[in-house]
């Protein structure tokens, strides 16, 4: 292993101490299977979800790994959970800004489908990118599916149709914030239409099951938090999210360009930080009579180490037992399961605790299963 790649196995032992109390035991930063197990993996899952094209490439970097010895090394040595920090998600990602930056001819050549030669073009892009793909693999995915927005959106009806009140919407793992503008997209849900009508992004997933009750969404403010926030005023920023779109989804991609034109438009008020401390303060600031604060996160719980995700829950949970009737408190949570067996739609509202499944969903927002 080279000493770039030593330079990144100390950020991630970094990213665990932190994960872990002190005089805990850090996860053994030697190999742990060398990783192509779960790229295999979740290329079954992309071709479960109909990207052939992504499994593929997948595929074929699972078998030529070896040429590209600094991202082989680090993903061998990842601590903890590979599935869960999405490292076979990075790797594609990565992949997929070479491919469009046109660094590697032969690369860019299969992603315009010019050829079917994967581990040729896999194994030219691992050879003269291998420093370029560990920079990537630093960071959690980012693709700020706006798809999703679509199940947020139909539990803020839910509480809309509870409260009748304004939302204060607050996101952990905010990204670009392009599900903060989700008031400025429109949206038919199972036949019921929502948000801002004529909206240069209309989003309409498959919907199964009853149809869900209409109630208009007033969003009275909105903001978020991430570690590493992106622009949509920046070039950087849009391709880094462009190049987390599934290569072959060529929807989804429409689907963000529109929501980065919007975002250009109507800038998200984002925070850059730690989602606990934000949360904590977020949740202690004064609230407005007759305004429903919302806390809300999207495929974002997974990032948070374990402990990280016991205190927020534990907060939130504090915060719900201040709330009042003219002062609710509304946590939306579309996440996996621990299992990983199917993505949930979550909705619990104080002052009372009800909590509620509201839908299992497709992973990037194309169906909902509402119950």
């Amino acid at each position: 292993m080279t000493a770039l790649a030593y330079q990144i196995l100390p950020e991630i032992a970094g990213q665990t101490r932190q994960a872990n109390p002190v005089g805990a035991p850090l996860p053994s930063l030697l190999p742990q299977g060398d990783g192509r197990a779960e790229l295999v993996r979740q290329a079954a899952v992309c071709r479960s979800l109909g990207s052939d094209f992504v499994a593929e490439v997948l595929e074929a970097a699972s078998r030529q790994l070896h040429n590209a010895p600094m991202t082989e090394a680090v993903i061998a040595s990842w601590p903890g959970d590979r599935a869960a920090a999405a490292i076979a998600m990075r790797l594609n990602g990565a992949l997929h800004a070479i491919a469009r930056r046109g660094t590697v001819a032969d690369l860019s050549a299969l992603y315009r489908a010019e050829h079917q030669a994967f581990d040729r073009a896999i194994v030219a892009a691992l050879e003269a990118s291998d420093g370029f793909i560990i920079e990537w693999l630093r960071d959690p995915t980012q693709t700020n599916e706006v798809g999703r927005s679509a199940a947020l959106m139909a539990a803020l009806m839910v509480a809309a149709d509870r409260f009748g009140l304004p939302f204060e919407l607050n996101e952990l793992g905010t990204s670009c914030g392009l599900n903060l503008n989700l008031g400025r997209y429109s949206f038919d849900l199972g036949g019921t239409a929502v948000g801002q009508p004529g909206s240069a992004l209309h989003i309409t997933p498959q919907w199964h099951g009853p149809q869900p009750k209409a109630a208009p969404v007033e969003i009275a403010s909105a903001c978020g938090v991430d570690r590493h926030p992106l622009d949509a005023r920046n070039a950087d920023s849009c391709e880094r999210l462009l190049a987390f779109i599934w290569a072959d989804q060529h929807n989804r991609t429409r689907r963000l360009e529109r929501a980065l034109e919007i975002a250009r438009a109507h800038p998200p008020r984002i925070d850059e930080g730690e989602a606990i401390g934000w949360i904590t303060d977020r949740l202690a600031a004064p609230q407005p009579r007759g305004v429903c604060r919302v806390v809300f996160h999207s495929m974002f719980r997974q990032y948070l180490p374990g402990p990280e995700q016991i205190r927020l829950g534990e907060l939130i949970q504090a915060a719900g037992e201040r709330a009042t009737c003219d002062q609710p408190l509304a946590w939306v949570s579309l996440e996996w399961t621990p299992d990983r067996s199917e993505v949930q739609l979550m909705l619990t509202c104080w002052p009372d605790g009800q909590s509620r499944l509201l839908a299992t969903c497709h992973p990037y927002g194309e169906w909902i299963r509402w119950r």
